[in-house]
C-alpha cells in the first residue's frame, strides 16, 4: 500500500511532513485552501495554504499559552475579543476563565469555522454554545476600526503569517485601531512567527505595535508542530509591567479565574518565565 505524505510549504528548503491516514476534508474557500486530515502521529490536522496551523496533539500548547498569559497579565479582563481563530480553540481557553463576561471571536473564513466543528470539535468543545460569546463570520479589520472606543480589555489575535488573508492584522493602521477600541489598561497578543526563522516578522511587528502602545514585549512557547525552535508571541500593553508580574500574582488570578490544575503547557511558573527571551529573540525586539 503507497503511503500518502502532506508536505508543508511554509519555508523554502526546509519542511516537515506527515503521514496522512484519511484525508477528511479538502476546500477551497474565497480566502484560502483548507485541509483537514487525520495523521499517523498528531491525530487531526488542519492546514491553510500549505501551512499547519493546528494539530490536536499539541494544540493545547499554542491555545493555551495565547489565551491564558495575556487574560491573566491584565488580571481582570472582562471583555475579550478574539481576531481569527476559526478552529476555536482560544475562545474554549477565554470561556474557561470565570471571569470573562463577554467574549466576541471575528473570523474572516466561515468555512475554517465549518470544518472545525465537523471534524475537530474536540478543539472548541463546547465553546460555540456558550452564551458568552458572540462569533462572528466576517473582517476582523473592519471590526476593529468600527468598534466603540474602550470596547474591550483584551485583544488576541491568532491568524495565518502575515501574506495573503492575514496581512492586513499586521499594519499600523490595525494596531491603532487595537489601541482605540482598548480600555486604559487594555493589552492585544498576537502570533509572531518562529524568529529562529522569521525573525522580521517580530522585529517589524514590534515597531509597528511600539507606535500605538508604549508597552511592548513578546513571550514564546515551544509548540512541537511549529518547526524552528520557540515561537513567539507579541504583547503589547497601555499600562506597564506586562511581563513583570509576580508567579504568586498570576496563581492569585488563575484560581480566581477558576483554570489553575486545568491546563497541561501553561502553569504559573511557566508564564512568568515566557518572558525571559533567549538573546538571539530578545534583540529582535531591541531589548538586549
Amino acid at each position: 500500500m503507497t503511503e500518502t505524505w502532506f508536505n508543508e510549504t511554509l519555508y523554502p528548503g526546509w519542511g516537515q511532513r506527515f503521514q496522512v491516514t484519511r484525508l477528511l476534508a479538502q476546500v477551497k474557500s474565497d480566502y484560502q485552501a483548507i485541509e483537514v486530515f487525520e495523521s499517523a502521529s498528531h491525530g487531526r490536522v488542519l492546514a491553510l495554504d500549505g501551512a499547519i496551523q493546528i494539530t490536536e496533539a499539541d494544540e493545547f500548547v499554542y491555545q493555551e499559552m495565547l489565551a491564558h498569559v495575556p487574560l491573566l497579565a491584565h488580571g481582570a479582563a472582562r471583555r475579550v475579543l478574539i481576531i481569527g481563530a476559526g478552529d476555536g480553540g482560544v475562545l474554549r481557553r477565554v470561556l474557561q476563565h470565570r471571569t470573562t463576561e463577554q467574549a466576541v471571536m471575528v473570523e474572516i473564513d466561515g468555512e475554517v469555522i465549518r470544518l472545525s466543528k465537523e471534524f475537530l470539535p474536540s478543539i472548541a468543545g463546547e465553546a460555540w454554545a456558550d452564551p458568552r460569546a458572540q462569533v462572528i463570520v466576517g473582517d476582523g479589520i473592519a471590526y476593529v476600526a468600527e468598534a466603540a472606543p474602550g470596547s474591550f480589555d483584551v485583544i488576541i489575535v491568532d491568524s495565518t503569517d502575515p501574506v495573503g488573508v492575514g496581512e492586513a492584522l499586521f499594519t499600523d493602521a490595525f494596531y491603532a485601531d487595537c489601541a482605540r477600541i482598548l480600555a486604559p489598561d487594555g493589552l492585544v497578543v498576537n502570533q509572531c512567527g518562529v524568529p529562529f526563522m522569521q525573525p522580521d516578522e517580530l522585529r517589524d511587528t514590534s515597531r509597528r505595535r511600539a507606535r500605538a502602545f508604549p508597552h511592548v514585549s513578546a513571550y514564546v512557547a515551544a509548540v512541537p508542530t511549529y518547526v524552528g525552535g520557540l515561537m513567539t508571541l507579541g504583547i503589547a500593553a497601555k499600562a506597564p509591567g506586562i511581563g513583570q508580574v509576580p508567579v504568586e500574582t498570576i496563581s492569585a488570578r488563575a484560581v480566581q479565574a477558576g483554570i489553575l490544575g486545568r491546563t497541561r503547557y501553561w502553569s504559573p511558573e511557566v508564564h512568568a518565565a515566557a518572558f525571559h527571551l533567549p538573546p538571539y529573540i530578545a534583540e529582535l525586539l531591541n531589548l538586549v
